[in-house]
């Protein structure tokens, strides 16, 4: 892991600087360009913008994590059934995307589970999905037990794996044959390197090997992979590996986040490869943000002009 990033996500995990940058001007400026606004609202806007002008799909995030009480995580939950009934209601193709910290995995394992049972079940009944975020290393295997739970009684319900993390080639295997919908990402937490793989070119392959295993016909009934991804070189990589493979377009689509990489994103929907839009919202969004910033030099270099500019 890079110097640079590991400062990044140890400032993520900062109450103080927390607590400090989001009442910086040039901070909340420059982490609009990554999320359309803090209220349910606004991203509610914006999905219907990407899906109006370029017909791209979307997944909303209400950003927050490790709440220290049932009560927040009760409301939390009423916050998501809200949000899918807007959703079905707008018309929107769109899921929802959660953390288990958010309805109580820290205080209360059956409570969250009759939570995220609760999103599940609502999202069923509307036709639609609800994805369980993957957290930090030490939440793996609890968030993948509650998954196989909800699992055993739908298929609306998908999970997301880490690249990064040495143990999710296991994991996967773990999933595939049972049709898992799985959203695959790099990563983006502080973890030791006998845990996760420290250089960028060792996560790069990993992705790869993972994401392909996808890409191919005949896979079990009910897998579908989400290839989260920016890096432009990993996406091409995949989409020469689905064209040889001959992948079934309804089995797969690409995921970026909302303001990253969009050039990508407009060569991708103009030639009619599946993408879905991950938009996030919320004032709990300093540590998402930290993280992003972690993930592409990019997106440091975007706030340095932020603060010359400012």
């Amino acid at each position: 892991m890079s110097v640079l990033r590991s400062l990044i996500l140890s400032g993520a995990e900062s109450p103080w600087l927390r607590d400090r940058a989001t009442r910086i001007a040039f901070v909340r400026r420059s982490v609009s360009r990554f999320m359309p606004g803090e209220a349910k609202e606004d991203a509610l806007d914006a999905a219907r913008q990407l899906q109006s002008r370029q017909g791209l799909g979307t997944i909303f995030t209400h950003l927050g994590e490790n709440l220290t009480s049932m009560a927040e995580a009760e409301a939390v939950t009423a916050h998501y059934l809200g949000l899918i009934d807007d959703i079905r209601a707008a018309g929107l193709n769109a899921h929802a995307s959660v953390k288990l910290t958010q309805l109580g995995l820290d205080l209360d394992t059956e409570a969250c589970v009759a939570n995220m049972a609760r999103l599940v079940e609502r999202a069923e009944q509307a036709g639609n999905m609800v994805w369980i975020d993957m957290e930090a290393s030490p939440y793996v295997d609890r968030t993948l037990d509650v998954f196989r739970r909800l699992r055993e009684r739908t298929t609306r319900v998908g999970v997301c794996l880490q690249a990064y993390l040495r143990r999710t080639a296991a994991d996967l295997d773990a999933l595939f044959d049972r049709g898992a919908a799985i959203r695959l990402v790099k990563g983006a937490y502080r973890e030791p390197p006998e845990v996760a793989f420290p250089r960028k070119a060792d996560v790069d392959e990993n992705y790869f090997r993972l994401a392909a295993r996808f890409l191919r016909p005949g896979l079990p009934e009910g897998a579908f992979l989400g290839i989260a991804t920016h890096d432009e070189r990993l996406v091409q990589r995949l989409r020469v590996a689905a064209g040889a493979g001959g992948a079934d377009p309804r089995r797969y689509e690409h995921e970026m986040l909302y303001g990253i990489q969009r050039p990508l994103q407009a060569r991708l929907a103009a030639a009619g490869v599946p993408l879905r839009v991950l938009i996030s919202y919320g004032e709990f969004w300093f540590p998402w943000f930290m993280r992003r910033l972690a993930e592409r030099p990019a997106n440091v270099l975007f706030v340095a002009r932020s603060l010359v500019r400012g």
